[in-house]
């Protein structure tokens, strides 16, 4: 299983941009997609996740600003992220909860979390 990001890049202050992460390999079936962040010298947190029926949380600085979509035929996440602040600069990762056939099969010890490569997001003042 693979997640590949794409999408970040600098824009000024107030501007806008899309990350995408897409999910390949043997997947029987995603529990959930979102992404996370890690700026410079501070811990990585939680920008926004979709688990399904469960919902989307989003953390509440990007709450209005950002929002989180997926196509799960297309095994996708989205991020559109709107009214980008210089706060917002960080390295942008996104996870995913991916169940493979082998663990649908009971397989327990197969690998659930997985990361996909940063993208990072710059924003100017």
């Amino acid at each position: 299983v693979q997640l590949q990001a794409s999408g970040g890049g600098l824009v000024q202050s107030g501007g806008s941009l899309r990350l995408s992460c897409i999910a390949s390999g043997r997947i029987f079936s995603i529990n959930y997609m979102g992404w996370y962040r890690q700026a410079p010298g501070k811990q990585r947190e939680l920008v926004a996740i979709d688990r399904n029926i469960n919902g989307t949380t989003y953390a509440d600085p990007v709450k209005g600003r950002f929002a989180l979509s997926r196509d799960i035929a297309k095994k996708t996440v989205y991020l559109q992220m709107n009214g980008l602040k210089p706060e917002d600069t960080a390295v942008y990762t996104c996870k995913a909860g991916v169940v493979t056939p082998r663990r649908a099969m009971g397989n327990l010890d197969e690998r659930y979390e997985y990361w996909g490569q940063g993208t990072q997001v710059t924003v100017s003042s």
